[in-house]
C-alpha cells in the first residue's frame, strides 16, 4: 500500500497547490490513500468546512488537526457531521469529533491519529505517548496500519516519540513546524519517521504566511498581524510511505518537495 502524507496546509495557495498537484502525484506514485494536516487550511489558523470539502473534493482521504484545531469555531458544529476529519487525540478537555478512526483501503485497515505534542506548545495536553497507548489498548477495532500525526513543536520529542512507538505503528511522521525535515527513515521495528514534513503553501514567504509581516513581529517586536496573500508561487511538501499490507510495517519512505515554477 502506497499512503501519500501532506504537510500543513496553508491558506488559499495551499488549498490552491493540493487542486493543481495532487491528482498528478497520486497517479506518478501510485498512491492508494491521502492524509493532510489541514490545521492551517483557512486563512492560516483552523479549517472551516467550506474548506474541508474543498480539500475531499480535490482529492484528499483524511485530513488531521493541530494546535489550532478550535481557531475556526463552526469546527465543534460540523466535525461530529464528518467523517474524515481527525482532532487531537491528547486533549484534556473534552471535545467533539475523533482523535483517531480506522478507513477501509482496498481491504486494508488504515488507522490515522492526530497527537499533539507538550514540549514548547501553549496547549496544555495530556502526555503524547500515554494517550495514545491507553487509546490503542481500549480501541474496540484494530488496524493493520496505522499512521500517526504528531503536531509538536521540539524535534527532540518528535523523535522521542518515535523510537517509544517503532514497532508499534506503521508511521510518525512530524507536522507543525512547517519546515521540511531531511531525517526519513525507517526505525529497527519498521516505523516509518520524518521530524517534520513541512508545508502546503506559499514559497517566497516565512512558514506560508507573508515574510514582510512575520520579520515585523519576530525581528522587530512589532505589535501586527501575520498577513497570508491569496496569490503567490506556492511549495508542495510530503511524503510517500511504502507499508506492507499484512505486517503494517513501513518498507519505504521518501520526500516530495515541489516548488511551483
Amino acid at each position: 500500500m502506497k499512503i501519500l502524507f501532506i504537510g500543513d496546509i496553508v491558506g488559499r495557495i495551499g488549498r490552491r497547490m493540493i487542486k493543481d498537484y495532487l491528482s498528478t502525484l497520486v497517479e506518478k506514485y501510485e498512491i492508494d490513500f491521502v492524509i493532510a494536516n489541514g490545521e492551517n487550511a483557512s486563512h492560516g489558523k483552523g479549517l472551516l468546512r467550506h474548506h474541508y470539502m474543498e480539500l475531499i473534493d480535490s482529492g484528499i482521504d483524511v485530513i488531521t488537526l493541530g494546535n489550532h484545531y478550535d481557531s475556526k469555531k463552526d469546527l465543534r458544529g460540523y466535525i461530529d457531521r464528518v467523517d474524515r476529519l481527525i482532532r487531537p487525540l491528547n486533549l484534556t478537555s473534552e471535545y467533539p469529533g475523533e482523535g483517531s478512526a480506522v478507513f477501509d483501503v482496498n481491504g486494508v485497515s488504515v488507522r490515522v491519529t492526530n497527537v499533539l505534542g507538550s514540549a514548547f506548545m501553549k496547549e496544555e495536553v495530556n502526555n503524547p505517548y500515554y494517550s495514545l497507548i491507553d487509546y490503542l489498548d481500549s480501541a474496540e477495532e484494530q488496524a493493520t496500519v496505522h499512521i500517526v500525526d504528531f503536531h509538536a513543536e521540539a524535534t527532540g520529542e518528535k523523535i522521542c516519540f518515535a523510537y517509544a512507538l517503532d514497532g508499534k505503528v506503521s508511521a510518525v511522521l512530524g507536522t507543525h513546524t512547517h519546515v521540511q525535515t531531511r531525517d526519513y527513515r525507517i526505525l529497527e521495528g519498521g516505523t516509518a519517521f520524518i521530524s517534520d514534513v513541512g508545508m502546503t503553501g506559499l514559497y517566497d514567504g516565512a512558514l506560508g504566511f507573508d515574510k514582510g509581516t512575520v520579520v515585523n513581529k519576530l525581528m522587530y517586536g512589532n505589535n501586527v498581524k501575520f498577513d497570508i496573500p491569496n496569490e503567490g508561487k506556492g511549495l508542495f511538501s510530503a511524503v510517500v510511505l511504502n507499508i506492507d499490507d499484512i505486517s503494517g510495517k513501513c518498507i519505504e519512505i521518501f520526500p516530495i518537495y515541489q516548488v511551483e515554477k
